[in-house]
């Protein structure tokens, strides 16, 4: 729910042994990790490595089958429950291809989306709503004209990754989870996200933990993680802070490789 009636507590999202597959091929071979309130986590790794699809398996794609482990959030387990109860709990995906959905209004889907996790005796008005978003869409410097039009349709990439920060800050979440939302940015677009993030960050505090997945340096020099996670093979094989991403900016991933096969020689020879 929007903070001003969801319990307002720091949130913790929890991955134990999270494994998953799509069309019986194990992506996900045992992640774990903690994330939060008040914590930006940053997961970064070569193309392939299962990023994306944490990040579905988390908000709860049934493109994806969790064949082992569990997520969950304040304690409570998300592994059966639908997309729309996860979203309810608080949860939040900015997707890396946002969808086009011809025939419904940005608008609508907004004040829909915001009702859905209100109780239903306390809808968002009509003009609190135009106020809050008039403000977001200033924010994000986007076309006034957004509101009236379809959600992402003849969009460029750029306004579909902008929408989906609209989206975040109107909706709110305890938990934000990412997905590449700096891929196909300009420059300034990439400046207006990255700003907004670390401002709704700032601002929300412990009621608020976020997930980036990114290849890219440059978003985290506007959005500064707390903890930095390299995935390779389905797992997270390096954690860190912001030294991290300098030295995977300077060096790449083959030195993360290479420490993994040592470690994997060593075992050998001991077992």
């Amino acid at each position: 729910m929007p903070s001003e009636y969801r319990e307002a507590k720091s949130p913790c999202l929890e991955i134990v042994d999270l494994h998953a597959e799509v069309a019986g091929r194990e992506i996900l071979k045992g992640v774990d990790l903690k994330l939060r309130g008040g914590e930006i986590h940053a997961i970064m790794g070569p193309n392939g490595t299962g990023k994306s699809t944490l990040s579905m398996v988390l908000m709860g794609s049934t493109k994806y089958e969790v064949t082992a482990g569990e997520i969950r959030l304040n304690d409570e387990s998300l592994n059966e429950m639908p997309v729309d109860e996860r979203a309810r709990r608080g949860l939040f995906l900015a997707m890396q291809y946002p969808a086009e959905i011809e025939g419904v209004s940005n608008s609508d889907f907004l004040r829909t989306a915001i009702n859905a996790q209100r109780p239903k005796e306390h809808p968002m008005g009509v003009l609190p709503f135009r106020s809050e978003l008039q403000k977001c869409l200033n924010d994000l410097e986007m076309d006034p004209s957004l509101p009236k039009r379809y959600l992402n349709e003849g969009f460029s990439g750029g306004e579909k990754k902008r929408n989906e920060i609209l989206q975040m800050k109107m909706l709110k979440p305890s938990v934000a989870l990412l997905d590449e939302i700096d891929s196909g940015l300009d420059i300034d677009a990439l400046r207006i996200v990255g700003e907004n993030i670390a401002k709704m960050h700032e601002e929300r505090g412990e009621e608020m933990a976020i997930l980036m997945i990114t290849h890219y340096e440059r978003l985290l020099s506007f959005v500064k993680p707390s903890h930095v996670h390299v995935l390779m093979d389905g797992r997270i094989v390096k954690s860190g802070g912001v030294e991290l991403v300098e030295r995977l900016e300077k060096e790449g991933y083959e030195w993360i490789r290479e420490e993994i096969q040592n470690n994997e020689t060593s075992t050998s020879k001991e077992a």
